[in-house]
This record gives structure tokens, C-alpha cells and sequence, in this order.
């Protein structure tokens, strides 16, 4: 990797071959296993790079990344123990100074890449650890960081251990808030489940678990989606319920996974699994604003890309790439995309976008901004070098994944296209 630390967020991927190592975690539609979020430490000899930091000093800093260990997450499952939070953190000159926040799934942008320089490249269960918080349940949802808090989903009650997974009726999620500093939790809310969810089976479908969707956020509140149970808005503050919107009652065995986004006053979520929809809700009161449908088989979330001065909601779906008004939910664009299911989140740099998915392996790369079909005016390249789970991070003019069953680090150069 570069100096510079970037990480990819999601899915832990194939065991590292020794202790300790850590790997790239990558989106995927649902896992079962215990949850984490890292605050790694900057050394005195670097800062972090952000506008909220007084960069002209030289003390410790703290930036926050989601990472995984992949052995001892092995372990804990294995044990079935309770998801903890561990926060590995460095003094700060002020208790009031934050390395910025950390938004949504993949954080700024939908991008997974997180500028900080000089961090610990290992750990464990007891190293640089500051603070560790034992939380209730399980989740695969990534923690979000606003000031001087930290969010994050969980499930309980029901399928926390895979042998024996209990009564589906006693399923419930949970939303939890802790102070970014001590880990001590500020709230707690708890949602039992709308009925039928889909069920835990023995193969493939007993991966999933149930709090998977990422949470995102504007500055007073909370925004959440629970699958068949709906979509949520929560106070920051207390966690006390605003609204809550169904979004439609179709469930999967592979669980529901992709996560809402903000557009001005909507929130933007894919319910496909749900409704076979894309659908924007009011933020102030739930109200469902417009609906995208003919959307099957997709994991993936949405992504807002900037182009020609506007912005876009681009989806990547079976069978092409899409780019929607997100004011008015209308299909700007499409060209032809991945003939299979899909769990990839697009990424975008530039008004370029770039998407991976199917079980062939397929990348792509498409200028946002057209109009109808784009496939021959708007495609830059195509390539049988893709994953079928992974969702790809751009760094300094290339592309790079993980992939999701081989084992297999990619680097592609974003203009061509070519594997480097």
C-alpha cells in the first residue's frame, strides 16, 4: 500500500496466513460475524490531513478507519462470543479536537479511502488498546463517526449462533451510541423485528445476519434501514424515533444489506430485495417521494456522483449501470452492465464511474452524465478482471480490490483499464 493508509470497508475477506495480519474488508450483502471499528494512532511525526485539524502542529492525532483482524475475529466466532467495539486511540491535544467525521458505508463519498498518515500497521487484543465496550448482539454494519460519538447497528435475540439459532420471533435490532473517547454507551435503542423475516439455513443463507445496512446521518439525525421493518429516522441526541417507513415486505435468504444515502431533503435507499425499487423519502417525515422500480436481484448501494455540475444517483444493477435524477427518481442513463446478481456499490472519480460484479468477474468503467443508452458513446473500457462481492477503492489514478473467494489483491490503471 501506499504511505498513505486506505482502506475498503465491508466484508472481511480470506484469512490472513499469520497472526495479526490484517486484511482489506469489503462490501458484501451479509456475514455473520462479530463487529468492530478501529481508531488507530497517528505517530508524532505526522498529522492528520484534514481540514478540522490544526495541521501546523506536530502532536498526535486521531483518525478513525473500519478495519478487521481477521484471526481473531475467526476466534470469537468460533466461541460464539458478543460483538465488541475496540478503539484503539492516541492523546489528543484537546478532548474537543476530532480528525473528521466518518459518514455512511465507505464513509466520505462512498469512496473507502481515508487520508492519514504514519498509523500502526498491527495489533491485537490487548496492544495500543485504549478502551473495549461489549455491545448486545451481532452486525456487519459499519460504525459511523460524528463528533464526539460513534453509531452502529446490531441484532439480538435471534441467530446469534449459527447451530442453534433460536425463535425468529425474539429477533430484534439494536442502535447504539458511544462516546468516541471512552467507549461508554449514551443510548440505547432496541426494534423488534416485523414478521415474516427471512430465516436462518443451514449452506450459503446461514452466513447473513441481520444488521448489515450502514447508517447514515445530517447534522440532527439518524437515518436507518432494517429491511421489511423499514426505513428509520432517529434523533442524534437521544435516539428517540422520528418516523418510520416501510419500504416494501419481500425478504431473501441472503438477508437485506445496502444502505441509505442523503440527497438535500430525501433519503435514498435501494429496496430491492424488498420491493424491487429504488426508492427517496421525505427527511422530514418519511414520506415516500418518487419510485425506481424493475430493480431484482442487487445488493448494492447507491452512490451520488457529481458531473457537470449537478449531481447523480448512479446504481449498479443486473444487467447495466444506472444513473437517476435524484430528485425525481427518472433513469438518465444506462449502458450494458453485469449479467448476474449484484452486490458491488459503484465508485466514481471524476465523472467517471467504475463498477464490479458477477460471478464471472466483470469491471467497468462509464462517463456519468448521458442520456438513453450509453453503451457505445459512454463505456471507456470493459475487462473479465472483477469479483463478485467486492466494491473497489480509487487511489492516485488506479483501481484497486480484493477478491471476494480467491484470495487475489487486483490494481488496474482507471484510464485503460489495464491490470498492473
Amino acid at each position: 500500500l501506499p504511505q498513505v493508509a486506505r482502506f475498503q470497508l465491508g466484508r472481511s475477506l480470506a484469512p490472513a496466513k499469520k497472526p495479526g495480519k490484517t486484511a482489506f474488508r469489503t462490501e458484501r450483502r451479509n456475514s455473520h460475524r462479530p463487529q468492530f471499528a478501529a481508531t488507530v494512532r497517528a505517530s508524532n511525526r505526522g498529522v492528520v490531513r484534514d481540514p478540522t485539524v490544526n495541521t501546523a502542529t506536530n502532536t498526535p492525532e486521531t483518525v478513525r478507519i473500519e478495519i478487521g483482524e481477521i484471526t481473531r475475529m475467526q476466534r470469537l466466532l468460533q466461541k460464539r462470543l458478543f460483538a465488541c467495539l475496540t478503539i484503539l486511540v492516541a492523546s489528543v491535544a484537546h478532548a474537543s479536537t476530532y480528525a473528521g467525521d466518518w459518514i455512511g458505508f465507505r464513509g466520505p463519498g462512498g469512496a473507502g479511502v481515508a487520508e492519514a498518515k504514519n498509523l500502526p500497521v498491527d495489533w491485537d487484543s490487548s496492544k495500543n488498546v485504549v478502551w473495549k465496550k461489549t455491545i448486545p448482539g451481532l452486525g456487519t454494519s459499519m460504525p459511523i463517526v460524528i463528533g464526539s460519538r460513534i453509531y452502529l447497528t446490531s441484532y439480538s435475540g435471534y441467530a446469534e449462533s449459527i447451530d442453534e439459532p433460536g425463535d425468529i420471533e425474539k429477533l430484534q435490532r439494536q442502535v447504539i451510541c458511544l462516546d468516541r473517547e471512552t467507549g461508554e454507551i449514551q443510548w440505547e435503542k432496541s426494534f423488534k423485528a416485523v414478521q415474516p423475516e427471512s430465516k436462518y439455513r443451514p449452506g450459503n443463507d446461514s452466513k447473513h445476519g441481520y444488521a448489515s445496512s450502514t447508517p447514515t446521518a445530517d447534522e440532527k439525525h439518524l437515518y436507518l434501514f432494517f429491511g421489511i421493518s423499514g426505513v428509520y429516522c432517529l434523533n442524534l441526541e437521544d435516539g428517540s424515533t422520528v418516523w418510520n417507513t416501510p419500504v416494501g415486505d419481500g425478504t431473501h435468504g441472503w438477508g437485506s444489506a445496502t444502505s441509505p444515502i442523503l440527497y438535500k431533503d430525501l433519503v435514498i435507499v435501494n429496496a430491492s430485495i424488498e420491493s424491487q425499487s429504488l426508492n427517496a423519502l421525505n427527511k422530514a417525515d418519511g414520506k415516500e417521494i418518487w419510485r425506481a422500480e424493475g430493480i431484482r436481484r442487487c445488493w448494492s448501494s447507491p452512490l451520488l456522483v457529481d458531473v457537470d455540475g449537478k449531481q447523480e444517483v448512479v446504481l449498479n444493477i443486473p444487467g447495466k449501470v444506472a444513473g437517476f435524477d435524484p430528485q425525481t427518481g427518472e433513469e438518465l442513463w444506462r449502458c450494458d452492465g453485469i449479467d448476474d446478481y449484484i452486490c458491488p456499490t459503484v465508485i466514481a472519480n471524476d465523472g467517471i464511474v467504475y463498477a464490479l460484479g458477477g460471478r464471472r468477474n466483470t469491471a467497468i468503467a462509464v462517463r456519468a452524465g448521458g442520456k438513453g443508452d450509453v453503451t457505445e458513446s459512454h463505456v471507456v473500457w470493459r475487462t473479465n478482471k472483477g469479483a463478485n462481492v467486492t466494491s473497489p477503492v480509487y487511489v492516485d489514478g488506479n483501481l484497486f480490490w480484493v477478491h471476494d473467494t480467491r484470495g487475489i489483491a487486483y490494481c488496474l490503471n482507471a484510464e485503460t483499464g489495464d491490470v498492473l
